[in-house]
């Protein structure tokens, strides 16, 4: 097959060939910052050829030897003096006398001194609080305690503030006063006076409380709950700042002074140890003031701490003589407990002597407080 011919009009091909340039384009700005560098140059050299014509006489000290040194300053000796306040008994003016003489020892502690921290203000010491109930509970009771804490003693050492704290929880546990913290704090606060601490009727309520003291109450009153006991205030259940003398405290029995309170527990029977017995269950009531009452103005006995003592004193009186025992509401009859009753086969064999201890030995040493153990007790307080 023959190839086609070409046409006479088309062009013989050949390769194509360009030289390009590659030179980058400068811009105006780029043109005036070369057309200005001869000036900077000249520039920068008269501003350090300047001084140097100016001063002639400080060359030589700049090469000495093999050593570069500028001005001679490496041969300057310099007496260093001291500032005054560094020199014994002198000063500078607005300080106080610098002397560098050293202190003199500090006398070291007593050990013999008695530190009212670490032993109680007098008699035994409270029971740790157990923290019951529901959780509703505990955020009351943590509220209230932290009220009764900031508003009494908002501006006392972490000791008036403990104190304070464990005061409330004694009377928790007291049978004379609520067993609730809310019930407490709050009792008597229906009353425009004579509640029972004073922050709940005096309108100090209304004042908002400062973020931070208010934490801080919080932090010890979340401790007393917690089952920190504050031992050196012992039982206490009342106190009072030193400003003032209330008419109930040369009849209760003064404990000491911590902070800016004195505290004070009821003497005989109302402030024994076993007297605070109560156990904390809960039952929180709200955190709040009760409502103004208008049958408040009438004494009550149960906010009176000596009326409390009295009632004390002679429900002991008439308790050792077999009448009556102290209850929490009041006094109750004692009743002797009834007898046991026996199935038919131990009252065949004896019954109630069979539990007498009649046949214990009388000569073997017992001591007398002991002649009676496993004796059936027929009448209490015998």
């Amino acid at each position: 097959m023959n190839p086609l011919p070409l046409l006479a009009f088309e062009p013989r091909p050949r390769e194509f060939s360009a030289r390009l340039s590659r030179r980058r384009v400068r811009t105006l700005g780029e043109r005036g910052r070369r057309r200005h560098l001869g000036r900077r140059a000249l520039i920068l050299l008269a501003a350090v050829a300047v001084p140097a014509f100016a001063a002639p006489e400080g060359w030589s000290g700049f090469v000495i030897g093999a050593n570069f040194e500028i001005g001679g300053a490496g041969r300057a000796q310099v007496q260093l003096e001291p500032m005054p306040f560094e020199q014994p008994g002198n000063s500078f003016p607005g300080s106080a006398f610098y002397y560098l003489a050293p202190d003199a020892p500090a006398p070291l502690l007593d050990s013999s001194a008695h530190w009212d921290s670490a032993e109680p203000l007098g008699g035994p010491v409270a029971r740790a609080l157990r923290a019951a109930g529901t959780p509703l509970d505990r955020t009351r009771a943590l509220q209230c305690l932290t009220a009764a804490v900031y508003y009494e003693a908002a501006s006392e050492p972490d000791a008036g503030q403990a104190a304070v704290a464990q005061v409330v929880l004694n009377r928790v546990a007291h049978p004379a006063y609520p067993n609730t913290v809310c019930g407490v704090v709050y009792q008597g606060s229906e009353r425009t006076t004579g509640c029972q601490f004073s922050f709940t009727c005096d309108g100090s309520l209304a004042r908002v409380p400062s973020r931070f003291f208010w934490q801080r109450a919080e932090s010890v009153a979340r401790a007393a709950l917690a089952g920190f006991v504050y031992t050196p205030v012992s039982l206490a259940t009342h106190y009072h700042t030193i400003a003032v003398h209330p008419y109930w405290a040369p009849s209760l029995n003064f404990l000491g002074t911590i902070g800016a309170h004195r505290f004070y527990s009821f003497r005989g029977p109302a402030g024994a140890s076993g007297t605070f017995r109560d156990a904390y269950f809960g039952g929180e009531p709200i955190a709040a003031p009760h409502a103004r009452s208008a049958s408040a103005a009438t004494p009550d006995p149960a906010l009176d701490p000596l009326a409390v003592q009295r009632a004390y004193d002679e429900g002991l009186r008439k308790a050792q003589a077999g009448a009556v025992a102290p209850t929490m509401s009041g006094f109750a009859p004692i009743r002797a407990a009834p007898a046991p009753t026996y199935s038919a086969e131990l009252q065949a064999r004896g019954g109630e002597t069979l539990y007498r201890g009649e046949k214990l030995p009388e000569a073997t040493g017992i001591r007398p407080e002991y002649q009676n153990s496993g004796k059936w007790i027929t009448q209490p307080g015998t």
